[in-house]
């Protein structure tokens, strides 16, 4: 399952090429149909994340909701060269210059604004959000006797933590996975919080993993 620098990198990429102008939208699967239909020709107002959610604002209060899960993809193609919809297209947006096909989300839904609240509810804070905090999460944590492997996974927890960035952060603090929550102190949240910070905003400018320290490779 892609991890939140993904989902983040994907909200700037369509901000960048739909943003602020007026997109086709349609469900050549058809399961997104009706969907489609109430956000067709709006202009797309702002692309954004949170966790592993993204969300496309258009107007007219009308919010697509996107959670890519295990098998969810988006690919790209310029609108010189438009394809024929290849496998099981759930939403294809079409601007000026770009367009995307998005198959086999977990979701894709089109919500309100004040609808967005009740997602986020959910979720723990962001590391890449300027909004996120960290405070939320440790709280959680510290009231729980979950390892704290399960708990830097949990969603409710943190926001967008996926298993290679939790692995990595607890090997780079050397803490054991299996710990109790209850046990982790405040300094060592606050560091781990710190290095998971730094090293998604690596991802989202990388598009990709890097969490390997000089001293940490033995190749």
């Amino acid at each position: 399952m892609p991890e939140g620098h993904t989902l983040h990198r994907l909200a700037r990429l369509h901000q960048r090429r739909f943003g602020r102008a007026p997109v086709r939208v349609g469900s050549p699967q058809g399961r997104f149909t009706d969907g489609a239909a109430l956000v067709d020709g709006r202009v797309l107002r702002k692309a954004d994340a949170h966790g592993k959610h993204l969300f496309h604002h258009y107007d007219g209060d009308r919010v697509v909701h996107i959670h890519l899960g295990l098998y969810g993809t988006f690919r790209e193609f310029p609108t010189l060269d438009i394809p024929d919809p290849v496998g099981q297209v759930r939403m294809r947006m079409v601007g000026a210059d770009h367009g995307t096909d998005l198959r086999g989300p977990t979701r894709c839904e089109v919500i309100s604004e004040a609808e967005i609240a009740d997602v986020v509810a959910r979720l723990g804070p962001d590391p890449l959000r300027a909004d996120a905090d960290p405070g939320l999460a440790y709280a959680r944590i510290i009231k729980s006797r979950r390892p704290i492997g399960a708990l830097l996974m949990d969603q409710s927890v943190l926001a967008g933590v996926g298993n290679v960035y939790r692995s990595e952060l607890l090997f780079r603090h050397r803490i054991d996975p299996f710990r109790p929550g209850v046990t982790i102190s405040a300094a060592e949240f606050d560091a781990m919080w710190t290095d998971l910070v730094a090293l998604m905003k690596v991802g989202l400018r990388r598009g990709k993993i890097i969490v390997m320290r000089p001293e940490d490779d033995h190749g």
